[in-house]
């Protein structure tokens, strides 16, 4: 992965994906699976140095996070806790040796069982688990620790799994404040630090308790507080820490960094979906994709696919489908599979459950398929080495 290039980081169920894109971002080139075909939820990349993060395992794993310092071509993995395949090859030399299991110390036992998320910035690697516990490594993921300030936040007793269980799967960062996170839960909410993790306020305050009127789903907003099932976040450019979310049920922006937040989904299709993306310099541009609704299949209204739009902070929308299929499009864009460049016009990238990956290049008027037949597509985020 040379100067010059774009590549998409595509974490799917079986394995972590290379997109080479190339300086033009165009003639798209796939390599993989990587990562020993692990399932991989998410992951990132430094643009400065090439290195790579890849998050993931499960129950058969445990947890662990890859990491390449060579674009691809090498993976170590830093394994975190143990799954079942140790405690088999513990127990049966056989097991052992046809998967050639090596007894390792692991620093998590079995605390947790899955990487969801990971995030890096100020020189710090950020990990989010299933169930939710937040780690920290300085050192370039060779290891890390566990920040129990929000394990022991006077709420924890009372958080609730989603129906992908009590995930951290979300981490935002501050571009100038190192001490400035804020992350999201499954069904807990959003969290916000301002001491880089040492302490952490929950964030979830409506600006305006009649939004909760007039909504009987059980994720909807209530008791003056928006739905606690946050299903993706983002920060936008700019010095007032606006925020956006995608929830389980409707689309929200805060204006004070998640101090309040105000209802932005009229306008839209449905008020369910996973992704949120907001535009690399305009904070008023937000684009997500959303699906009929949790119950009625997940995928997107009238089985037509479209990419929803505002370009004045959610006050009004509009699709973007064109080169999206508009017959029969039954797909799922899961909550961290979209992504963007901060190229001038800025690029767009989502992926599918059903393995397929689209790009827009022209800020989400139009796209293309630029890849198919990929596993389950768990996230996308890009590395731009320009």
């Amino acid at each position: 992965m040379s100067r010059g290039e774009l590549t998409l980081l595509v974490g799917t169920s079986k394995g972590a994906f290379l997109l080479s894109g190339g300086p033009e971002r165009s003639g798209w080139a796939v390599k993989g699976p990587l990562c020993n075909g692990w399932p991989i939820n998410h992951v990132i990349g430094d643009a400065q140095t090439g290195t790579i993060w890849a998050g993931g395992g499960g129950d058969w794993y445990g947890a662990g996070i890859w990491r390449s310092a060579d674009g691809g071509e090498s993976w170590d993995l830093c394994k975190l806790t143990r799954g079942t395949m140790d405690e088999w090859a513990a127990n049966d030399p056989d097991t052992a040796a046809f998967l050639n299991w090596t007894p390792e110390p692991v620093p998590f036992d079995d605390d947790f069982s899955q990487i969801w998320s990971l995030g890096f910035a100020h020189g710090k690697l950020y990990a989010g688990t299933k169930p939710a516990r937040f780690l920290a490594s300085s050192d370039g993921g060779r290891s890390f620790e566990h920040l129990d300030g929000l394990a022991n936040h006077p709420s924890a007793d009372s958080w609730n799994g989603g129906a992908a269980g009590l995930v951290l799967h979300t981490i935002v960062s501050h571009p100038q404040d190192p001490t400035k996170l804020w992350i999201g839960i499954s069904a807990a909410g959003v969290f916000a630090s301002e001491d880089g993790g040492v302490t952490w306020e929950r964030r979830n305050r409506l600006s305006n308790a009649a939004a909760c009127e007039g909504h009987s789903h059980p994720a909807a907003p209530r008791d003056g507080e928006t739905g606690h099932c946050v299903h993706n976040m983002m920060r936008a450019p700019g010095d007032n820490d606006v925020l956006y979310q995608q929830n389980h049920h409707g689309v929200w922006r805060s204006a004070d960094g998640g101090r309040s937040w105000d209802s932005i989904t009229d306008g839209l299709p449905s008020t369910f979906g996973f992704p949120i993306r907001v535009h690399p310099r305009d904070p008023q541009t937000v684009w997500t994709l959303p699906l009929n609704s949790d119950t009625d299949g997940r995928f997107p209204p009238d089985a037509a696919a479209a990419v929803w739009k505002s370009a004045d902070g959610g006050k009004t929308w509009e699709a973007k489908r064109q080169g999206l299929p508009q017959e029969a499009c039954f797909f799922t864009v899961l909550r961290q599979a979209m992504a963007g460049d901060t190229r001038d016009p800025a690029g767009l990238y989502f992926g599918t459950n059903s393995g397929s990956v689209f790009a827009s290049l022209d800020e989400g008027e139009n796209w293309q398929e630029i890849a198919r037949h990929l596993p389950t597509v768990l996230s996308v985020e890009v590395m731009d080495r320009r």
